[in-house]
């Protein structure tokens, strides 16, 4: 299985992707957490981020990829993976589908949790306004003007994706405000919907192939017994009788001159 969950932040898509990798045993690339782990590892790629990192600056999309490259190669990731906030922009999706494509494979599903950006605002005001009540410490990106902008990035740098994922009959949408489990079990139900029918895309590929395949055997067989003057033909039984009636004449005109001799 093989999924990209989709939606803006706070619509749950860390918690979807959790209960995904429990329940079927794939692993979750989260590009922040892969591009931690990389430059914690010291590897090549994760030695470019950090560079790019330290200077302040986004990380180039190829790194990123790269990234995601070297995590899907790893064994536990062959039973699939869920991409969890990525990818963010359509260059990135088309990034995705060439690393893909050289390796074989192929997306499940593409998920949209749609959520109602007012009522996620007010449950991070409410959220904050508990946190501070109980004296904890609020995150600096916790709070509603931060939530603001991250949305705005979203509609302009995220949404085009949706339609990019759409074109391709890839999108499945779920309702992002429903419960945690209402939202889990639709996820599960689509998800499933979505493999049974890239396996019967697959299927009905392997039997044109197969046809494909047969056509081109009875060609072979056609080109090796042919004779070299083309195909042969059938002789009619109309010009099967003349002949032989033209022969029978021949006969009868050798005996009367051979009697007349």
């Amino acid at each position: 299985m093989r999924l990209i969950l989709l939606g803006p932040p706070g619509a749950g898509k860390g918690t979807q992707a959790q209960r995904l990798v429990a329940k079927h045993g794939i692993v979750q690339l989260s590009t922040g957490d892969m591009l931690r782990a990389a430059v914690a590892a010291g590897t090549p790629v994760g030695l470019r981020a950090k560079t790019v990192m330290d200077r302040g600056e986004l990380v180039p999309d190829d790194v990123v990829v790269a990234i995601i490259a070297e995590r899907i190669d790893q064994p536990d990731a062959k039973r699939g993976f869920v991409l969890d906030g990525f990818p963010r922009t359509v260059p990135q999706a088309e990034a995705l589908d060439r690393l893909l494509m050289e390796r074989g494979l192929k997306l499940d599903a593409v998920i949209e949790l749609k959520v109602d950006e007012g009522i996620l605002l007010r449950r991070i005001e409410k959220r904050v306004a508990e946190m501070t009540a109980r004296g904890e410490t609020v995150r600096a990106d916790d709070n509603p003007e931060v939530l603001k902008g991250r949305l705005a990035a979203y509609r302009t740098q995220t949404a085009p994706v949706v339609d990019y994922y759409a074109a391709k009959s890839l999108l499945r949408s779920v309702d992002g405000m429903a419960s945690i489990d209402e939202v889990t079990a639709a996820i599960d139900r689509l998800s499933s919907s979505a493999r049974v029918s890239g396996a019967g895309r697959a299927a009905k590929s392997s039997r044109r192939k197969g046809k494909s395949s047969k056509k081109a055997k009875r060609t072979n067989r056609t080109k090796r017994t042919a004779p070299k003057g083309g195909p042969r033909r059938k002789r009619s039984a109309g010009v099967k009788r003349s002949k032989n009636i033209s022969a029978q004449r021949k006969n009868r005109t050798r005996r009367r001159l051979t009697r007349v001799r």
